[in-house]
């Protein structure tokens, strides 16, 4: 575990979830904040108060600027974020996913960092989660992945009513559903080409509504979706195996079904830690500041190039690798 101060840039609730993990690591860290009334909230939720004022403006007041970050603001802000702090001299950073709202803006954080040496990685939670590790565990020890279906319906009618900034909105796909896209080829394997399909649209999403397709990835496991964002609908991932099909819907929960049996068998896990603190964060907090490998914690040039498939599957157009 790193002995030196962590930088928390953001004091919304994702950072306020963060630094309750940092907290019960016992790593000491500073928070930077943008508005005096997240930060009285942060205050008051956490015990500490953020530094507050312009990112530019904060760094340069630190006479020992920590070389570990969090960032954890608002989706639009990601990426300027995370840039400033690569070029401060920030050389480790857990960025909150999908750290870019489109293709460029990713591409160009995977060149900041080969460019300062440094290291950045996404924040998938997901991949973290308890139900995510066994589902993992036991698909290996079956041989791998043959077929994956995934679907990433949205709750559209509660999003809509969400005080969200129009540009946040209308990636959404990118900033929330990726989740589940993600949390699919970690499971499956990296996409190898996908043939996809859109149509319909919302007032707050022009890039589509309604999207289905179908691919294989690198390790030869075939892909398919469909995701309605006009009909009601939830969020699910299935893998199947020779021997097994692994149902994690909801993703925080996993099933199994076995040869002969038509019936969903719920797998035991232990959620403590995803049951105290936000589901994924404890462990991927962790992981982040050993600094040991660990094939969960997604890096930005790997996300920039799963980036490549999530336009694709947005767009309706095809990929490949």
């Amino acid at each position: 575990m790193t002995k030196h101060k962590v930088l928390l840039v953001g004091a919304g609730q994702m950072a306020q979830a963060y630094a309750k993990v940092l907290t019960a690591l016992s790593v000491p860290f500073i928070v930077f904040g943008r508005g005096e009334a997240s930060a009285a909230s942060f205050e008051e939720a956490r015990g500490l108060r953020p530094f507050v004022g312009p990112l530019g403006a904060l760094i340069e007041a630190q006479t020992d600027l920590p070389r570990t970050a969090i960032v954890a603001v608002n989706a639009q802000n990601l990426f300027q974020v995370t840039q400033t702090l690569l070029r401060s001299g920030v050389s480790r950073i857990l960025v909150e996913k999908p750290a870019g709202l489109n293709s460029t803006e990713v591409n160009s954080l995977a060149e900041v960092e080969l460019s300062t040496a440094s290291e950045v990685y996404v924040a998938y939670n997901r991949r973290f989660y308890a139900s995510t590790t066994a589902a993992k565990s036991m698909i290996d020890a079956d041989g791998g992945v043959i077929s994956v279906k995934f679907d990433f319906t949205e709750a559209t009618r509660r999003i809509e009513i969400l005080n969200k900034p129009e540009k946040e909105l209308n990636a959404w796909f990118f900033g929330n559903s990726t989740h589940v896209i993600d949390m699919a080829f970690f499971l499956a394997g990296t996409p190898a080409e996908i043939s996809a399909k859109r149509s319909g649209k919302l007032s707050w999403h022009d890039e589509g509504a309604v999207f289905i397709g179908h691919g294989r990835t690198t390790t030869n496991a075939l892909i398919s979706y469909h995701a309605n964002w006009l009909a009601p609908g939830r969020w699910g991932v299935e893998v199947m195996t020779e021997r097994k099909r692994y149902v994690l819907q909801p993703l925080e929960q996993l099933f199994v079904q076995e040869h002969g049996s038509f019936a969903l068998k719920q797998v035991e896990l232990n959620t403590d830690l995803d049951t105290r603190f936000k589901p994924g964060i404890y462990h991927q907090v962790r992981s982040f500041l050993s600094g040991q490998q660990d094939e969960r914690l997604l890096t930005i040039g790997a996300h920039a190039r799963l980036f490549a498939a999530y336009a694709a599957i947005r767009s309706g157009t095809s990929f490949s690798a």
